[in-house]
């Protein structure tokens, strides 16, 4: 693999550089003084701010854009070998990285690189920590796979000491990482059209932790089922929080206000460190801040800073974001889109007040909908009334038989109240003419499904 020499900035070429990840180290690097170059299928304002940052941009992917004298190219998983611009660094032989091995490269750069995987609250866990940290004043550099609002996007170019990132397993990108501090929050069966099984995504996660050096830290959730299997035999050293026995951090006392925010008291290997107050809904929510405080106490960071920095957190973008109110009806979007993280959002949204609670559910990618059908149908049943979009193909073309017409059938043989709609337009007419004042309604998905909300609030 092609090695970074950070002290000697060269030129790198970025295919695909518009997305929300790609973008954010291409600015890393442009910040090391590094001449980067890029391109996109189109202008967006994260390639406008990429311009006025000192980086050139092609809108359009052609042979072209690869310009003699680029020292290495970064594509992302989305960019296949006949991809033109991909071709044309074969051809002239211009070393190649993909996303992942870019920012695992950069980790190296930083004395503390931390990095927070799991199958689910990502970029929840991220963004808290990344707030810990900022109220701490410990500069850190950010990489987080949403939009965070205490940093006016989705990455911080800070100091050379702290690196906080999301390391996802997809792809097994987060292998490619090199971590000082590891998170691991939960492993479910998901992204099945790449791991075999959970077994499989197991494994991956056992070599995620593996990765971490001798004076290293792996902080785990011990609600993970046989989560040992994780932990045996690593040098390193190993923080547990969860609900379980012997833990080392812990939430008790667990109570919620009329917004379904979660209070709890942290609790340190026996020692009560105080109360907690969070201002984003949900017990998932609470879970992810005791693991966010498990990282900022194994940093030194005070329990008041702790706090404060948690009580500036009101989430991330699409993560139960209240996207407004019209006619008495409240609009929440969530990114939710496996069937425990849709549970965990209906129940925190049943702590909220409401007539009746609406979910309007895009599933995302047929093999995802096809592989976990039964439990997608169980979890919407947490909802009064769901409304489905079509599946959501992202990467995918084949259908696999699968429908969310099938979706809203599995729903209510459950006993649940579920009605597919063909179009955003036929969804949008249906909840005006049923919506009414007190209801809660919920987008949610990993796809274009905000849209709906946003087009009923005249957005």
């Amino acid at each position: 693999m092609y090695q970074i020499d950070f002290k000697n900035p060269c030129h790198v070429h970025f295919i695909g550089i518009g997305g929300i990840s790609m973008s954010g180290l291409a600015d890393i690097l442009l910040d090391q003084h590094f001449k980067v170059s890029g391109s996109d299928s189109k202008a967006s304002p994260l390639t406008e701010l990429l311009e006025q940052n000192g980086a050139k941009i092609y809108i359009g992917q052609r042979a072209s854009n690869i310009e003699d004298g680029t020292d290495f190219v970064v594509y992302t998983a989305a960019i296949h070998p006949d991809n033109p611009e991909y071709q044309a660094a074969v051809q002239k032989k211009i070393p190649m990285l993909t996303r992942a091995e870019l920012l695992g490269q950069l980790m190296t750069n930083y004395k503390t690189p931390i990095a927070i995987a799991g199958t689910h609250g990502k970029t929840s866990t991220t963004s808290m920590a990344s707030h810990i940290f900022l109220a701490a004043d410990k500069d850190p550099t950010i990489s987080v796979g949403g939009i965070l609002k205490a940093i006016h996007g989705n990455i911080r170019v800070g100091g050379h000491e702290t690196f906080i990132t999301e390391a996802c397993e997809y792809t097994n990108s987060f292998l490619s990482f090199y971590p000082k501090i590891s998170i691991i929050l939960n492993i479910d069966a998901d992204h099945l059209d790449f791991f075999k099984d959970l077994d499989d995504i197991r494994h991956s996660f056992r070599l995620f932790a593996e990765k971490l050096p001798a004076d290293g830290t792996l902080i785990i959730n011990s609600d993970i089922p046989d989560y040992t299997r994780i932990t045996e035999g690593l040098p390193c050293s190993i923080i547990t929080y969860g609900q379980t026995d012997g833990s080392d951090y812990t939430a008790q006392n667990i109570t919620f206000n009329e917004l379904a925010h979660g209070s709890f008291d942290l609790i340190r290997r026996g020692e009560n460190l105080g109360r907690v107050s969070l201002r984003v809904p949900g017990i998932h929510n609470v879970w992810n801040a005791v693991a966010a405080m498990a990282l900022g106490d194994l940093s030194g960071i005070s329990m008041e800073t702790m706090k404060k920095g948690l009580d500036d957190f009101s989430g991330a973008d699409r993560r139960f974001e209240k996207k407004g109110e019209i006619g008495g009806i409240t609009i929440i979007d969530d990114y939710a889109h496996h069937p425990t993280e849709i549970a965990a959002t209906l129940k925190a949204a049943r702590n909220c007040p409401h007539k009746t609670l609406w979910c309007v559910f895009q599933p995302h990618t047929y093999t995802r909908t096809k592989a976990l059908m039964d439990d997608f149908a169980k979890a919407l049943t947490l909802a009064d009334k769901v409304v489905l979009a079509d599946i959501y193909a992202a990467r995918e073309t084949d259908t696999l038989g699968i429908s969310s017409k099938q979706l809203a059938e599995k729903i209510n043989q459950l006993g649940g109240d579920a009605l597919y709609l063909p179009s955003f337009d036929a969804i949008e007419n249906y909840l005006l003419e049923h919506c009414i004042q007190g209801d809660l309604l919920i987008t949610m998905g990993a796809g274009d499904v905000v849209k709906i909300g946003e087009n009923l609030l005249g957005k």
